[in-house]
């Protein structure tokens, strides 16, 4: 079975949460006995040279990106005969929303009458404070969707607070497949981390930070981090570079505790994870629809600090469990969760072996690739 992925960027251009997740869907489906899936993914490159990588997860497909307004890349007429192109490769289309440019794609696609093949869609977030903008996407959006031969969200908790799940996927077409991560696809990383030394590249010590990494994006709640770093006298570290980074990084100044790692490698990101006291996602809004770095955290046997955005987050860090879940936009409450961990070393430890053990039973990376597999041949089979 060929599945093509599509989303608007992926590596080896800057990672984020979202192409990790592609990554792990397209690694474990291939990892699964017995089975043959092969996975390409395309996507828009401000540099797409070389057009293809060969990477371990299949082949990388890249046109050029030529603009990205509200980080929604936009290509040209190589986009379209690239797509194309590959469409007559694949059996099964996995789209991996929201990126309205493929949209675009796949009805013009269509129009061209290039291919009448099975497709699903991952609907990683709704589609959030995007103003007018948004509001003039809302026909195509619910054209997309109503198109998908499958719809699959990652947690039943975004399914009942996504009011376009709601209203515009019917429940037989939507599907509910949380995201996974497989410990082997680390194995390298965690290898070359144990030659980073925290001190001397990070300025921080093994046990004594807490850490966020991620895109520096809007969504992110890193301001209001930023200000429970002041009530909390413990050093953050901060990895990650995004359009936020020049105001965050004029606001950290303020305070001594703030460490702005900028861009890490993954052997870098492991052993930033591997130190930490805890890891802290704070995002506000419901853009963050799981947070992968969450189950890179509870794979390490770290606990959480997260924020109740009724996502799949909370799904991953599950409050007093594995971790702290705190009301959104409070510093307070990101304070006090912080605080609550520093001073109890036996509840840190405690809420890091919770937090292995969830992800042992919950987002393993053969559960992740056995459903996914299934999807794609159930869509196969229906068509």
């Amino acid at each position: 079975m060929k599945v093509l992925h599509v989303y608007r960027t992926y590596f080896p251009d800057p990672p984020g949460g979202l192409q990790e997740a592609i990554r792990q869907i397209a690694l474990s489906t291939q990892s699964i006995p017995n089975e043959t899936i092969e996975n390409r993914i395309f996507s828009l490159s401000p540099m797409p040279i070389p057009v293809q990588v060969e990477r371990a997860e299949g082949l990388v497909i890249r046109a050029r990106s030529w603009v990205a307004p509200a980080s929604c890349d936009l290509g040209f007429i190589d986009s379209f005969q690239q797509f194309s192109r590959q469409l007559e490769w694949a059996d099964v289309i996995h789209y991996h929303f929201p990126w309205p440019f493929a949209d675009i794609l796949h009805f013009f696609a269509r129009m061209k009458k290039k291919y009448n093949k099975p497709c699903v869609m991952t609907y990683h977030s709704d589609v959030v404070a995007k103003g007018w903008l948004g509001m003039l996407y809302q026909p195509l959006m619910k054209r997309m969707l109503n198109s998908m031969d499958a719809v699959i969200a990652t947690s039943s908790a975004y399914i009942k607070s996504s009011p376009v799940l709601a209203s515009s996927v019917s429940s037989e077409c939507l599907h509910t497949i949380p995201l996974g991560i497989m410990a082997s696809s680390y194995q390298q990383y965690q290898q070359d981390s144990v030659d980073v030394s925290l001190q001397q590249e990070f300025g921080v010590k093994a046990g004594e930070y807490f850490l966020f990494i991620g895109v520096l994006r809007a969504y992110k709640g890193l301001y209001f981090l930023l200000e429970a770093a002041k009530k909390v006298n413990f050093p953050i570290a901060i990895a990650g570079t995004g359009v936020e980074q020049g105001k965050l990084s004029t606001i950290a100044k303020q305070s001594s505790n703030i460490h702005l790692l900028g861009q890490v490698t993954n052997a870098e990101k492991m052993a930033l994870i591997n130190g930490c006291k805890a890891l802290i996602l704070p995002s506000h809004l419901r853009s963050e629809a799981f947070g992968v770095v969450l189950l890179e955290a509870a794979m390490c046997e770290k606990p959480m600090i997260s924020c109740e955005i009724g996502t799949g987050t909370s799904f991953a860090n599950l409050d007093k469990e594995t971790g702290f879940v705190v009301p959104p936009k409070s510093p307070d409450a990101l304070a006090n969760a912080m605080k609550r961990l520093v001073q109890d070393n036996d509840l840190t430890k405690k809420m890091g072996k919770a937090a292995r053990s969830r992800y042992q039973q919950l987002f393993s990376g053969e559960a992740l690739g056995m459903a996914y597999a299934n999807l794609y041949k159930k869509t196969l089979n229906d068509a």
